[in-house]
């Protein structure tokens, strides 16, 4: 089947791919459950060296960077409490750590989580972490725009393989708390 965003001649229903999928997000699908029904949730098969967005939108179409998402893993710290969240914004965007992270979550301080942080937290590999699939005590914080996309490409909790799936899907996750002004214009 045709993907309904970009050049992706071959996507399937992530569903039917549960063995190209990080543990935790075959366990997400396979329990998936809501109005944007499991069927909607497709997988795309993707070449690892190209994931990082900017290649991957010049590799595959210009127009992907207005309809992909990037989830990263921050931490906020407030006295010797550290609580993790993960936050959706579009890829042209960056996460206002500093303002509505920091504030969501009654933080002093909040940063990006190291590295070895977000993938042994997550069971993902750095640079697929999805929100499809995050440890359910988590805070995930979503941009209204992205919820607002028709389809969005985001990781697939590999670097290879991406996921598309419409946007008000985002709504529906687990802890999902949807913010506006949570994605910022980058420079």
């Amino acid at each position: 089947m045709r993907a309904p965003i970009g050049d992706f001649t071959d996507a399937r229903p992530a569903a039917d791919r549960l063995d190209l999928l990080t543990a935790p997000v075959a366990v997400a699908v396979r329990a998936w459950t809501g109005p944007v029904t499991v069927d909607q949730l497709l997988y795309v098969d993707t070449d690892p060296a190209i994931a990082d967005t900017a290649v991957f939108v010049e590799h595959h179409g210009a127009d992907l960077l207005d309809a992909s998402a990037n989830c990263v893993v921050v931490a906020g710290k407030r006295g010797e409490t550290t609580t993790l969240a993960a936050c959706v914004v579009k890829s042209a965007t960056r996460v206002d750590v500093n303002g509505a992270v920091r504030k969501h979550l009654g933080a002093r301080k909040a940063s990006f989580a190291p590295m070895d942080t977000a993938t042994g937290e997550t069971g993902m590999e750095y640079g697929g972490i999805t929100p499809v699939g995050l440890p359910a005590a988590w805070p995930l914080l979503v941009d209204a725009a992205v919820v607002d996309t028709e389809w969005v490409l985001i990781g697939s909790g590999s670097r290879r393989g991406k996921l598309i799936l419409p946007g008000k899907a985002f709504a529906q996750l687990p802890g999902v708390v949807v913010l506006e002004g949570l994605g910022v214009a980058v420079g």
